[in-house]
C-alpha cells in the first residue's frame, strides 16, 4: 500500500477520533517501527477488516477491541474515554493498545485478563 495512502488514514482516523496532529504522527512512528502490525493496519485500510495475523503472547486487535469494549461498558454511564459512539476512536486505540502491548505484553496482557467488564454472572 501507498505510504501516502497510509499516512491520510491516519490523519483522518485520528481527526474523527479527536485525536490531535502531534497523537497522529507519534503513531505513526510507532507503526512503521513495527513491520507486522503495520501490515496489519494497512490490510485493514484495504479491506475494512482485520487479518488478525499480528499477533502478541496470542492476542490480536480483534481481542483488544472486544477487551475495550467489555471493559468500557462497565464505565458507560461515566464514560470519559471518548469511544462511546465513536468507533474510529476505538479502531484507533485499539491499534494504539497493540503497539503498546508490544513493548509491555505482561501489563496489558494482566488488564486484559483482570479489568473486564460487569456483563457476566458471578463476575462479583
Amino acid at each position: 500500500m501507498e505510504e501516502k495512502a497510509v499516512i491520510d488514514f491516519i490523519g483522518e482516523l485520528c481527526r474523527y477520533a479527536g485525536e490531535s496532529r502531534d497523537f497522529a504522527e507519534e503513531f505513526r512512528q510507532r507503526l512503521e517501527g513495527d513491520a507486522e502490525i503495520y501490515e496489519e493496519f494497512t490490510y485493514y485500510i484495504a479491506h475494512g477488516n482485520f487479518a488478525c495475523k499480528a499477533k502478541i503472547e496470542g492476542y490480536t486487535v480483534v481481542d483488544i477491541m472486544v477487551w475495550q469494549m467489555d471493559h468500557f461498558k462497565a464505565r458507560l454511564d461515566v464514560d470519559n474515554s471518548g469511544t462511546r459512539q465513536n468507533g474510529d476512536r476505538m479502531l484507533l486505540l485499539a491499534f494504539d493498545t497493540l503497539l503498546r502491548m508490544r513493548k509491555e505484553p505482561e501489563k496489558y496482557i494482566y488488564r486484559m485478563q483482570s479489568e473486564t467488564g460487569t456483563d457476566y454472572p458471578d463476575k462479583y
